[in-house]
């Protein structure tokens, strides 16, 4: 098994692809969190779950006394690595952080926000998309350009047949200005989850 395998407790063999959406979603905390702990020089491990057993599990040392700091540059190579995240997309998370976490009492709120965004986000574009049944996986540009005209309507369309899809669109709008997220990182990150989601076996009856 792999040390990548090992962090996720999986086998390729038990029928679940390591590199999924679950896992692509694990290594997203994992930076958040590292990138966090630098931030506010947060060195208690219970603060940081994910990072812990990320670093317990691949043996990354502590850098230059600072928690967070190897284990955000391992993750980030993964990241890029299995997932071909842009520079930018660090970036905006880092320029995020920075400006909603100013002490450890932001921190679960920032959390809560995220995943307010990330849920909406994500549901409304599957919704929009219907993925599943219309683009095969290896029309990637195609897959792309619907995927960042999904997320440039969700972001800037103002008159929608379905109240509720409206409204979320509203809400996710807020998230992203508070979280500071351009249009560009909304689009990578819903491509790469739709991308990866798209290629997860479908679950046995």
């Amino acid at each position: 098994m792999s040390i990548f395998s090992k962090f996720f407790g999986k086998k390729e063999e038990d029928g679940v692809k390591v590199g999924g959406v679950e896992d692509f979603m694990t290594l997203i905390r994992v930076y958040y969190q590292a990138t966090l702990a630098l931030h506010l020089g947060i060195s208690n491990m219970k603060f940081f779950p994910d990072m812990a057993t990320f670093k317990r599990t691949l043996n990354i040392p502590t850098q230059n006394n600072r928690v967070g700091m190897g284990e955000r540059s391992k993750c980030k190579k993964l990241l890029t690595d299995l997932y071909g995240i842009s520079d930018n997309f660090y970036k905006e998370v880092d320029e995020s952080i920075k400006k909603n976490c100013k002490s450890i009492n932001d921190v679960n709120g920032f959390f809560v926000m995220f995943q307010g965004f990330s849920q909406d986000l994500l549901m409304v574009a599957g919704n929009l998309l219907q993925w599943k049944s219309r683009i095969p996986s290896f029309f990637k540009g195609m897959l792309r350009s619907v995927c960042d005209k999904a997320v440039t309507d969700i972001l800037n369309k103002k008159d929608w047949d379905d109240e509720g899809i409206r409204k979320t669109c509203f809400g996710i709008r807020k998230y992203q200005k508070k979280l500071g997220y351009t249009e560009k990182w909304v689009q990578e990150y819903v491509f790469t989850i739709i991308s990866l989601a798209k290629k997860e076996p479908k679950p046995k009856s």
